[in-house]
């Protein structure tokens, strides 16, 4: 039994969570409030994901390869990667 296996993260690689098969949401789909996963710059190589609430969107462009880079209401910043509050 790993880590992963343990704690429940599912490692993430690129813009694709591992064995989802998902891409990162576009910036259109994220709006300040909403509850999402993303991840951070320091977690990149464990894929460890970070659950929070939006409170900026900090990337201008719509899409980005590796997710829209968000800043939680924590002060936390990383990228996006799932949400949660989806309408």
């Amino acid at each position: 039994m790993d880590l992963y296996e343990v704690f429940g993260i599912v490692p993430v690689y690129g813009n694709t969570l591992k064995g989802y098969g998902m891409k990162s949401p576009a910036r259109k789909d994220i709006k300040p409030g909403m509850k999402v996963s993303l991840i951070q710059k320091k977690d990149q190589t464990s894929g460890v994901l970070t659950e929070g609430t939006v409170k900026d969107i900090l990337t201008n462009s719509p899409t980005h390869p590796h997710g829209i880079k968000v800043r939680l209401r924590t002060g936390e910043v990383g990228r996006v990667k799932k949400l949660h509050d989806v309408p």
